[in-house]
């Protein structure tokens, strides 16, 4: 597997001219969707469309994490990514909002955690109401609603994936650390390493968890998170050969 090493000039870098797809493959990647069910459904109708308009291409969808927290609906969320899964080639990868709710099945403590950064609207999407109770009683309440079939969506969901020269993960890469050495928190979590690097790291890299206003197209990597909770407005990549557009609902 290719080594990720710093670009420091252009001679003797691994970098192609412009990243690209495999022939006759098209990849749809959608940014974060933080329980925003009516984007969701909006920008996947928009890809049908899309396919329909142009056929012919094997499509992928690539979901890039966070698909939970701060928005109203993420349960009904993950049911459209389950149903999506079952009839469309779709890859989901974990982002670090379904790592901490993985986390919080196990520990009262790590539920708790998990409260102040989103979490609450969550656990309010399964039990069905907002009557005040003590953290130990709604994450009680809240175990009880998994179904095994959640349960098994985010212990199942992939740290990357990679196609042509793009790799897509949630949060990024460790600048210097080879592919199969990067750690699954890393590509959750990280931010300011990743961001801050100007070097070719392999692949063109496409990635959310740090909110922009709009897409940012960089030479090394491309961010789609648009902030959905916030601005309302979710972000689809889409990348066919060298070309590369974007779908916003």
């Amino acid at each position: 597997m290719l080594k990720l090493r710093p670009k420091t000039t252009t001679k003797g870098s691994f970098r192609p001219p412009m990243p690209s797809i495999p022939p006759n493959q098209r990849v749809y990647a959608v940014g974060d969707i933080h329980g925003h069910l009516d984007l969701l459904l909006r920008l996947q109708a928009a890809i049908d469309e899309d396919k329909r308009v142009h056929p012919g291409a094997d499509c992928i969808e690539v979901y890039l994490g966070d698909y939970v927290d701060r928005g109203p609906k993420s349960a009904a969320v993950i049911d459209a990514l389950i149903k999506r899964q079952a009839s469309h080639k779709a890859v989901c990868l974990s982002g670090n909002h379904e790592a901490v709710m993985v986390e919080a099945l196990l520990s009262r403590e790590a539920f708790s955690r998990w409260l102040r950064i989103g979490g609450r609207e969550t656990v309010v999407s399964y039990v069905g109401h907002q009557r005040p109770l003590d953290d130990g009683t709604l994450w009680s309440h809240w175990r009880a609603s998994m179904t095994p079939a959640h349960v098994a969506f985010l212990r199942g969901l992939s740290s990357y994936f990679v196609c042509g020269d793009y790799l897509f993960v949630h949060a990024g890469l460790r600048p210097g650390v080879a592919l199969e050495d990067q750690s699954r928190e890393d590509m959750m979590w990280i931010r300011r390493e990743f961001l801050d690097c100007p070097d070719w790291l392999g692949h063109c890299v496409v990635h959310g968890h740090t909110p922009t206003k709009e897409p940012e197209v960089l030479p090394n990597r491309i961010n789609i998170d648009t902030g959905a909770y916030a601005s309302g407005h979710l972000t689809c990549l889409v990348l066919e050969g060298t070309d590369c557009f974007q779908i916003t609902t």
